[in-house]
Order: C-alpha cells, then structure tokens, then sequence
C-alpha cells in the first residue's frame, strides 16, 4: 500500500514544525511552573479562574475541555493547596462556585509573569515583524 506522503514529506510539512514548535513551548512552560510545584492542568486552572472569576466546576470544565469529574480533581486539589476555595452558589443553593483565595491569585498573577518571560525569551529569535507576522498567521488560524 502506498500513502500519499513520503516520510521526509511528512517530517518535513508545516504541521510537524508547528508540532515541534509546540512541544520546545511546552516544555519551557513546564520548566517555567517548577518553582510552584504544579502541574500545568493546576495552573490552567489558576489561570481560567483569574480571567473569568467565580465559576461553577462545570464552566471550569467546559474552560479547560475536560470532564466534569476531572474538574472536581482540579477543585480539591487547588482547594488541599490553598489556591482556591468553594462558596455556595447564590443563584443556585444546590451549586458551589470556585474562588481564588488570596493565595491563588498572587500565584495565577506571578505564573502569568512567568510565562510571559518564557514565551518572550522563546520568541525572541524572531526579528519585530517576524513576530508580527507569526502573531497574525497564529490568530488566523486560531480563529478559523
């Protein structure tokens, strides 16, 4: 059987150097949350809660594209850190929200920084319009 793309084809298309670009990013991100201990689905976590505020596990859910169950996890862990913390529901008495405690927002603020550092060190090999430009193909494609 023949498939329609050679192995140096296939190594050599734009999708495997975004993949590959994708996994040196990941990987600084990591190296980058060390000195928290967390995992990257925590500081997600924190990250989601710092930009939408209060949420329901579900919203958080839905946020981090995981089960509902996993984000329960998600909850207690934060929670058995001192990141986060539940609080009944206003509008629902039989829902919680997840908060940031004040613990979990100076973290999400300073793993933000974090990685701000990290992508702009990562980034900058690239001139001022290669930037530009890269930053426009990527909304592009995020978009569509």
């Amino acid at each position: 059987m023949l498939l329609p793309y050679s192995f140096v084809e296939i190594e050599d298309s734009l999708a495997e150097a975004f993949w590959a670009v994708a996994r040196r990013l990941r990987h600084r991100t990591r190296v980058a949350l060390e000195p928290w201990d967390l995992s990257p689905s925590l500081a997600r976590a924190l990250s989601v809660l710092s930009r939408h505020g209060d949420v329901r596990l579900s919203t958080l859910a839905d946020h981090l594209r995981i089960a509902p169950r996993s984000a329960t996890e998600v909850a207690d862990d934060l929670t058995r850190l001192g990141l986060a913390a539940r609080l009944p529901d206003p509008d629902d008495r039989r829902a919680t929200l997840l908060t940031l405690t004040p613990a979990g927002r100076e973290t999400a603020t300073a793993i933000q920084a974090a990685r701000l550092t990290e992508g702009d060190r990562f980034f900058e090999v690239l001139d001022e319009k290669e930037r530009a430009d890269l930053s426009r193909i990527m909304r592009k494609l995020s978009s569509g």
